[in-house]
């Protein structure tokens, strides 16, 4: 089975009927056949980046997103292997 695709206006319509009209997420979750963790995280991601959100596979935007996010799993690895040296540092 091939995975589902929307487009940035069907996205925008189904946030708006939970952010605007204030609907329960299952409940326009089940009306418009879309998984409820997706639409939450379409949720999540319109009160994040607003109108800009949902930019698609191939924008600069999407790009750019996508190496921040990796860099700051890196940075964050980074930070957590600087403090083990610091408590191992101890015992020496």
């Amino acid at each position: 089975m091939s995975r589902r695709k929307f487009d940035k206006e069907f996205k925008v319509a189904a946030v708006r009927l939970v952010v605007d009209e204030e609907l329960p997420v299952c409940q326009v979750a089940r009306e418009l056949a879309v998984h409820q963790n997706s639409l939450y995280r379409w949720v999540s991601e319109y009160e994040k980046y607003g109108e800009s959100a949902f930019p698609g596979n191939g924008s600069k935007i999407y790009n750019y997103q996508a190496e921040i996010n990796r860099l700051e799993k890196r940075n964050r690895e980074l930070e957590e292997e600087v403090e083990l040296l610091k408590k191992f540092r101890v015992f020496l």
